[in-house]
């Protein structure tokens, strides 16, 4: 499991060619360093006709971005923050950098 960011987040996106879009990450992938983001990184994927969809055909969906292009939004402010981690009631938690204020 990342330690920033995790699965239901919503992201801001820092470089590339989806710069400044902002979206909710949909799955991590740990050990490849990468997540998925909604609507961000769309690829065209083409399809060969199956039991789902007899038809086939072309279909756009998300693919990876690495995590280092991505910054987790305030949940105060609504703009991009780095997180850090410390103890709350015993247990770690996240919070924001710019704000103090601890992430769920």
């Amino acid at each position: 499991m990342s330690k920033y960011i995790r699965k239901g987040d919503i992201v801001f996106v820092n470089t590339g060619e989806d710069k400044g879009k902002t979206g909710r990450v949909l799955q991590v992938l740990v050990k490849q360093g990468r997540a998925i983001v909604e609507g961000v990184n769309m690829v065209t994927k083409h399809t060969k006709p199956n039991a789902k969809k007899p038809q086939g055909g072309i279909e756009k969906k998300e693919a990876s971005i690495h995590l280092s292009n991505l910054n987790l939004l305030d949940p105060k402010s609504g703009k991009p923050t780095r997180i850090g981690r410390k103890e709350v009631k015993s247990t770690l938690a996240r919070y924001s950098k710019k704000s103090g204020e601890v992430i769920k």
